[in-house]
């Protein structure tokens, strides 16, 4: 029994690519759905076309061709499995070769990433482009999740390394607030960032702490209680 695999941006394209190469009508072929096609996150990484099988019938049989119920029924995709195969090819676009270890809490998920080559390039400055990328992975990840997920992205503990920064830079602070009794207002900081601030100062004796503006140029003041 004949058959091939076809794609094309949609399911209608792929069968009919599949049919010009089959050379018979649509009543001749039982089609399946591989896969379903994809835009990719904002015109990035990630598109994919459809994909296709037909299953050529025999003449005697065309009457019983019938679209398998695979076209209305796709295998669901494991949501961190396409997470990781994201990262992964973000990172093949920039000549990094990763590995990704997967560290679940009762808090959160951390895809840690490890490897060859400049992770700085995945890390960025001051950790955006990190915070970017797991932005885009949480993205990802919910468009085939049931319940909503909330994913971490870490490169060569980054994050940890950033908190004990964050703590150690809020310490020095908060005692210069103190000698020259004068507030600082930190630089714009994601949430995450912010938290480690307030956390690490909340129960200071002789500072507090707020945070002002809008995102994404919200920033930690440091002033006098």
């Amino acid at each position: 029994m004949k058959k091939i695999v076809a794609s094309g941006k949609t399911i209608e394209d792929a069968v009919q690519n599949g049919l010009t190469e089959l050379q018979v009508s649509a009543d001749r072929v039982n089609v399946t759905v591989l896969e379903k096609p994809s835009k990719g996150l904002f015109g990035l990484i990630g598109a994919r076309a459809a994909k296709v099988e037909l299953v050529l019938v025999p003449e005697q049989e065309k009457e019983k061709a019938t679209v398998s119920a695979a076209a209305a029924t796709v295998k669901p995709k494991d949501p961190l499995l396409e997470a990781e195969r994201f990262i992964t090819e973000v990172a093949r676009s920039m000549g990094l070769d990763i590995t990704i270890v997967r560290n679940d809490s009762k808090e959160e998920l951390t895809l840690a990433i490890s490897g060859g080559g400049d992770l700085g390039m995945l890390i960025g400055r001051r950790g955006q482009t990190l915070d970017a990328l797991q932005y885009l992975v949480n993205i990802v990840a919910n468009r085939y999740s049931n319940s909503h997920l909330r994913i971490v992205l870490d490169a060569e503990d980054f994050r940890e390394r950033r908190r004990k920064t964050l703590e150690d830079l809020s310490e020095r602070l908060a005692g210069h607030v103190v000698r020259t009794r004068k507030e600082v207002v930190l630089e714009p900081m994601s949430p995450h960032e912010r938290k480690i601030i307030h956390s690490q100062l909340q129960n200071h004796a002789k500072v507090k702490t707020f945070s002002k503006g809008d995102e994404p140029n919200r920033r930690v003041v440091i002033t006098l209680k």
